[in-house]
C-alpha cells in the first residue's frame, strides 16, 4: 500500500507494492497513443472457421474477449475473402482497441490488448477504435488495464456523448488522462491482474460446463414430450421490451426506489438483488414498465439469451424482455423452457443483424412451443434444480474474483 505521504500526493494510487516509490507520470492520452483507421464490416461480412484476416469487431469487446486477448485460444472472426479491406493498418502485440458506442456509459471506450497474437494477422473494424503506444511509455500488458480502470472511465462518462446510444471518438482523448509507472511497476501490476483473469477465466469454464451439463437435462426432458405445440405469443399475459430514462436527468435516478434491471442482472435463474434504481418519475418519462414478481426477464437485444425469474417487481433496460406467463404456464417450467437448446436455436434463427443483433419479440411470438398441461410442466422443472444450486454456488465464487479485480482496478491506477 502507498505511504501516507504518498497517497497525499496528486500522481499516486491508493493502492501499491511496498517496493516501489514516487510518483506516476500523468500523461495526456493522445500523447501516449497513436490512432489509426478502422474498418466498418457488419456481422454478415464476418465468418468463422477460415484463415481470412481476422476482424475486431465492437460486439466482442463488450461481450466475448477478456481484457487481454490472447489468439493463442480466444477466438476471433474472419473477415469474407470478398470483403477484405483495402486500406487498414495490422495490429501488434501491445495494441489497444476500443469499443467506440455502448448503451451503458459504463461500457463506453471498453478496452482490450492484443496480448499475444500468434502471428495472426488481425485488423480492427466496427465501432473499435485502435490505439499503439507511440512512446514506448508503456508495457505489453499493462495498457489494457490502465484503459479498464476506474479512474479512466470516470473521465469517458464525463465526455461520452448521445442519448440512448452513448458514444466517443479518437479526439476525445485530448481530454483524458491516464498515471504511467515505471516499466517495472507495469509488468507487476498487469501480472496480478492477469492472474486474476486467469482464475475467471477458470471459474467461468467451470460455470459453462455445468450450464452444458444441465442444458442437457433440459433438452432431454423437452424433446422428450408428446404433447400439443402452442405459439409462444400465447403463453403471456404481457410482454414487452424496457426502456432507459435519460441519464441526463438526475429526478430519474436520485433517491430512486425502482429496481432497474441490466443485463448483468440476468445472471442466475431468481433475481434476487440488484445495484440500480430509477424513480417513480423516471418510470413514467420512459418506456419502461413494471414487471411484476414471478414473471421471466429475458436478454433479446446485443447479448441474447440472458434469462431469469423476477421475485419482486422491477422494470428494464431497452433490449431486456419483461414477460408474464399466463395462469396456465407455469414460471419454472417457462423458465426452463426459455434456456433448452430447442428455444434457443429457434430465436437464433429470427435474429435481426444490423448495429446491434436483436431477437424482436413480434418475432419470438411466432416461435411453436410444446406445452404440457401445468402438472407435467411441474415435473419438468424439478429435474434440474439441484444443479442449479451447484452453478449458483460457483457464480458466487466467480462475483467474489470479479469483485476482487474491480477493487483492483479502482485502488491500483490514477
Amino acid at each position: 500500500m502507498a505511504t501516507y505521504k504518498e497517497q497525499n500526493k496528486l500522481n499516486v494510487p491508493h493502492l501499491r507494492f511496498p517496493e516501489f516509490h514516487g510518483e506516476w507520470e500523468k500523461c495526456k492520452v493522445s500523447d501516449v497513443l497513436n490512432f489509426y483507421s478502422t474498418n466498418s464490416l457488419s456481422w454478415d461480412q464476418l465468418e468463422y472457421g477460415t484463415d481470412n484476416m481476422l476482424n475486431l469487431h465492437y460486439g466482442l469487446i463488450h461481450v466475448g474477449l477478456p481484457t487481454m486477448v490472447d489468439l493463442s485460444k480466444d477466438i476471433l472472426p474472419a473477415i469474407k475473402k470478398e470483403n477484405e479491406p483495402k486500406n487498414f493498418e495490422l495490429c501488434k502485440e501491445g495494441d489497444i482497441a476500443f469499443a467506440d458506442a455502448s448503451e451503458d456509459t459504463n461500457e463506453v471506450a471498453k478496452a482490450i490488448e492484443f496480448y499475444t497474437l500468434e502471428d495472426k494477422v488481425v485488423v480492427c473494424g466496427l465501432h473499435t477504435i485502435h490505439g499503439r503506444d507511440k512512446s514506448n511509455k508503456t508495457v505489453v500488458g499493462y495498457k489494457g488495464y490502465a484503459f479498464s480502470s476506474t479512474a479512466f472511465h470516470h473521465q469517458i462518462r464525463r465526455i461520452a456523448q448521445g442519448t440512448k446510444i452513448y458514444s466517443i471518438s479518437a479526439k476525445n482523448f485530448d481530454e483524458c488522462y491516464i498515471g504511467i509507472p515505471s516499466k517495472e511497476e507495469q509488468t507487476k501490476i498487469a501480472k496480478l491482474l492477469r492472474l486474476i483473469d486467469e482464475r475467471i477465466a477458470t471459474q467461468s469454464k467451470l460455470i459453462e460446463d455445468l450450464k452444458k451439463l444441465k442444458s442437457a437435462i433440459i433438452d432431454y426432458a423437452i424433446n422428450s414430450l408428446d404433447t400439443d405445440f402452442a405459439k409462444f405469443g400465447s403463453l403471456y399475459e404481457m410482454a414487452g421490451e424496457g426502456g432507459t430514462p435519460a441519464t441526463s436527468n438526475a429526478s430519474f435516478y436520485d433517491n430512486g426506489k425502482i429496481p432497474f434491471i441490466k443485463i448483468d442482472d440476468l445472471k442466475k435463474k431468481y433475481l434476487t438483488e440488484n445495484k440500480d434504481f430509477i424513480t417513480e418519475l423516471g418510470l413514467q418519462k420512459s418506456s419502461a414498465w413494471l414487471v411484476p414478481s414471478r414473471s421471466i426477464l429475458f436478454s433479446n437485444g446485443a447479448t441474447i439469451g440472458e434469462i431469469t425469474i423476477t421475485t419482486y417487481p422491477v422494470c428494464t433496460k431497452q433490449g431486456i424482455l419483461g414477460i408474464v406467463p399466463k395462469p396456465n404456464i407455469d414460471v419454472e417450467f417457462l423458465y426452463y423452457f426459455m434456456s433448452s437448446s430447442y428455444f434457443k436455436k429457434a430465436v437464433s434463427r429470427i435474429v435481426t443483424e444490423g448495429t446491434m443483433k436483436t431477437a424482436y419479440l413480434k418475432d419470438i411470438n411466432n416461435i411453436r412451443c410444446p406445452i404440457p398441461i401445468k402438472e407435467k410442466q411441474q415435473d419438468i422443472a424439478k429435474m434440474p434444480s439441484a444443479l442449479n444450486s451447484k452453478i449458483d454456488f460457483e457464480q458466487s465464487i466467480l462475483k467474489r474474483f470479479c469483485s476482487q479485480k474491480q477493487y483492483l482496478l479502482r485502488q491500483m491506477f490514477m
